[in-house]
């Protein structure tokens, strides 16, 4: 069974050979594996067997990107949204925000225009060329877009968009909607030029550590309707929707799956969402990716590690409808052999065999 498959199967609610892995180790995790084992040439995706391979477009306003300065540990960039940021130059955590294209609805008003589809937004060599490679090797392969209140948080400062949502609702919905657009005539034009998609996996956080970002009632009337039309069109295609959201989701859930979505990760242990708790209440209805604690990972106690994966994966594995995946990505403070440890433990409990 190849991995195409298996996820489909997976999120069908079917039990395949065994449970599906994919996983997100940062950058700087990577470099630590390199001195610890990793082969030299070997992306983590290959060497652990990772299942899904992700494709997508340019949907930013594709304002000039540019290095404003360096030092040796850190670096400022503007990126195509125009916002500026500070990062360390192995990019290992998330960046510290400098500043905003985007401080108004006239200044919105302004870049909207610059929204359009085009050619130019895909990556027509190396892009297909990878794609064709991971397809040919049955990986899942899938269509990439952040939307949604995530999207809006690149072109405007969260105050400021919270405040919308009391204040300004038609902009934000304009917003979410405009977005919403372009990521359709994306995946369209993607589809047109070769690309075959088994999935769409979109990234939209709505929570952090203790509680969601706008209350569900905000949700229901600005989101909602946006991620219906998201997966109305994805599902028209046959393609699953996996949705990215961080945080403390939960009380979302229902909404999720009134929508349509799919499978939902990565299931934040250290923001309340418990895997074998969402199973039991919503397995049949959705599919869950994550849950793993990078925290426990990052102990390297072997029996915890088991406890963790073994407890967890018995019960989400069970009717399908669960891919093992950290609980968000896996930092650097995670060793290699550790890890490895991980997935065996997963290959172990995860079989259905």
């Amino acid at each position: 069974m190849d991995s195409r498959e298996r996820v489909r199967l997976t999120l069908m609610h079917k039990e395949a050979d065994r449970v599906p892995i994919q996983d997100s180790p940062w950058a700087a995790t990577v470099d630590r594996w390199r001195t610890e084992g990793l082969p030299s040439g070997i992306s983590p995706a290959d060497f652990f067997g990772y299942e899904l391979a992700s494709f997508g477009a340019d949907t930013s306003p594709q304002l000039p990107v540019e290095v404003l300065r360096e030092d040796a540990e850190y670096i400022v960039e503007r990126n195509a949204f125009g916002g500026i940021r500070r990062n360390h130059r192995d990019y290992s955590t998330t960046p510290e925000i400098i500043g905003y294209q985007v401080n108004s609805r006239e200044d919105w008003e302004k870049l909207k225009d610059r929204l359009q589809p085009s050619d130019y937004r895909v990556d027509w060599v190396s892009g297909l060329q990878s794609f064709q490679r991971e397809h040919s090797r049955g990986r899942f392969i899938t269509y990439n877009a952040i939307v949604g209140y995530d999207k809006a948080q690149l072109y405007a400062a969260s105050p400021k968009l919270l405040k919308a949502v009391i204040k300004e609702p038609d902009w934000l919905i304009e917003m979410y909607e405009t977005d919403a657009k372009l990521c359709i005539e994306m995946c369209e034009r993607m589809i047109r030029g070769g690309f075959i998609f088994d999935g769409a996996f979109l990234y939209c956080d709505l929570g952090y550590k203790t509680g969601l970002f706008f209350s569900p009632k905000h949700y229901e009337a600005q989101l909602h309707p946006v991620f219906k039309k998201l997966c109305s069109y994805f599902r028209s295609r046959g393609m699953p929707v996996l949705l990215h959201s961080c945080g403390r989701v939960k009380d979302l859930i229902p909404y999720f799956i009134e929508e349509g979505i799919t499978c939902l990760q990565p299931v934040e242990v250290k923001a309340g969402m418990d895997l074998v708790v969402l199973k039991r209440l919503y397995g049949d209805d959705i599919c869950f990716m994550g849950g793993i604690d990078v925290r426990v990972m990052a102990q390297g106690d072997a029996a915890a590690l088991e406890k963790e994966v073994k407890g967890k994966l018995e019960v989400a594995k069970e009717g399908g409808g669960y891919i093992y995946h950290s609980d968000h990505s896996v930092p650097k403070n995670v060793s290699f052999q550790t890890y490895k440890l991980v997935i065996d433990l997963v290959h172990k409990y995860g079989s259905y065999g």
